[in-house]
């Protein structure tokens, strides 16, 4: 491989996406790895923002929410081939999960959780449904087990997977999320053991890869958040 070659993974961890340099070469590096490191890891510099009132936000890779003094949002991604007629090789880095660690689910019995993304502008991006939709999906929600002996699941049902409107406000339709809830193996964001107090969440955002592609380059942090479950 030609010396200069600029990988797309190239400040991922330390800087969020992406890497300078010839869009060509990012393709074939891309291609090349893809085989070998499928799904790829990216975190945020930490920056805790804290909101007043019920609810803290966080954004970037260390988070905080109102039941729990810290947890961490990392996003996954994986290469998603979009050939043209001049260039067979083209495609990008499509955000394939966003995960939430070190999650204390006894802490936060029985809270909904919501994760949104955030482009470089501040905006929020729509993660789900046909783009353009109206509504269209800003934020994926799920209810946290209200119990004292948490179970894996990733039954979208018994954790009320849903999508909301930046308001909000809950939107009915097709679902092409999936989620996943882990309290036993290991983290995605770290490796260390995972428990009740110590759970990963795990947002798929179109594990089919037809209906949801968002490229990463245009993620700029994640907010999460928890609020009361009134339902």
């Amino acid at each position: 491989m030609a010396s200069g070659l600029n990988s797309p993974l190239s400040g991922r961890v330390t800087s969020g996406f992406g890497g300078a340099g010839n869009y060509k070469s990012r393709i074939i590096f891309g291609t090349a790895i893809i085989a070998f490191v499928p799904f790829l890891l990216s975190t945020f510099a930490a920056s805790i923002t804290v909101g007043s009132g019920a609810l803290e936000f966080g954004q970037g890779s260390q988070q905080a929410i109102a039941c729990d003094a810290t947890v961490y949002a990392s996003v996954g991604e994986e290469w998603h081939s979009l050939p043209t007629a001049e260039d067979t090789s083209a495609g990008f880095f499509r955000v394939r999960a966003v995960t939430i660690s070190n999650l204390d689910l006894l802490s936060c019995r029985g809270k909904k959780l919501r994760v949104r993304l955030i482009d470089t502008n501040g905006a929020e991006l729509q993660i789900g449904g046909v783009v353009g939709a109206d509504p269209s999906p800003h934020v994926i929600q799920i209810a946290l087990p209200n119990s004292d002996a948490p179970t894996d699941s990733g039954d979208p049902t018994e954790l009320q997977l849903a999508y909301l409107a930046g308001d909000g406000s809950v939107i009915t339709g097709d679902m092409n999320a999936a989620v996943n809830l882990s309290i036993t193996g290991t983290s995605v964001y770290d490796g260390t053991n995972l428990d009740a107090t110590s759970a990963d969440v795990t947002f798929y955002l179109d594990p089919t890869a037809t209906v949801v592609n968002l490229d990463g380059q245009f993620v700029g942090r994640t907010t999460v958040e928890t609020v009361a479950n009134n339902s």
